[in-house]
């Protein structure tokens, strides 16, 4: 049975480094971590948690489509 808490640790588990972005996630990434708590997002579900749900990461996506990667920043300015 999943549990609702499970989502963040989701999400923490599929936050990766990019050389030339920083701190980034990608939906399809987060939706297999996921899957592997056994939770089912489809990637428009995944994209509202995390619009939903945190503040420090913007879309950073070259493509359209739900296929999106977020890139952390620092909305204070580094303050």
């Amino acid at each position: 049975m999943p549990r609702d808490y499970e989502i963040k640790h989701a999400f923490m588990n599929a936050i990766k480094r990019d050389p030339s972005l920083g701190v980034i996630v990608t939906t399809q990434e987060f939706v297999q971590q996921l899957e592997k708590l056994n939770w089912h997002f489809s990637l428009r579900e995944a994209n509202q948690w995390i619009k939903t749900n945190t503040v420090t990461f913007c879309d950073a996506s070259t493509q359209e489509g739900e296929a999106k990667t977020y890139r952390q920043f620092n909305p204070n300015g580094g303050i």
